[in-house]
């Protein structure tokens, strides 16, 4: 097991959380590919994006697999404008690697905020640290890592 990996286990502990973190034989880097593996529905995949602030201030934003992020809606929130994050800036600030970002384990000074519609699942799956790791977790729960921290940041047609 991977120290990211680990990580992401033991902070899932350390919340209360008895979810398995389960490894696949598939590559589940996108969503796309998460909800193929895993039999269920793409908004069901929790996608953990980062984005960078104009100070560059890391935002990760935790959303549905079938969601895109608004970066004006989401720049509203935090009260900056967004912008894209590259790979190093993710690793630097999260810890982990684009397709494994989890959405525990993160650092305190990343802004974290959740897509509301991903509380419309009874479970969602989320990085566990690595591009083919997942772990499953009820929506109570989810809404309990949540804390307070629900927007609607993404684009609406």
């Amino acid at each position: 097991m991977s120290k990211s990996v680990e990580r992401v286990q033991t902070a899932l502990e350390n919340l209360g959380f008895t979810g398995e973190i389960r490894f696949m034989d598939k590559d589940t880097h996108t969503a796309q590919q998460a909800a193929e593996t895993l039999g269920c529905d793409v908004a069901q995949i929790v996608k953990s994006l980062v984005f960078r602030t104009a100070d560059n201030r890391p935002v990760l934003a935790i959303t549905s697999g079938a969601n895109r992020v608004d970066l004006k809606r989401l720049g509203a929130i935090v009260g900056s404008e967004i912008g894209k994050a590259d790979a190093q800036f993710v690793r630097d600030t999260t810890g982990f690697a684009i397709g494994g970002v989890a959405p525990v384990g993160i650092p305190e000074d990343v802004i974290t905020l959740f897509d509301q519609d991903l509380f419309s699942h009874d479970t969602v799956w989320a990085a566990a640290g690595a591009p083919n790791t997942l772990f499953p977790i009820k929506q109570q729960d989810f809404r309990k890592l949540a804390a307070g921290r629900i927007f609607d940041f993404v684009e609406r047609s």
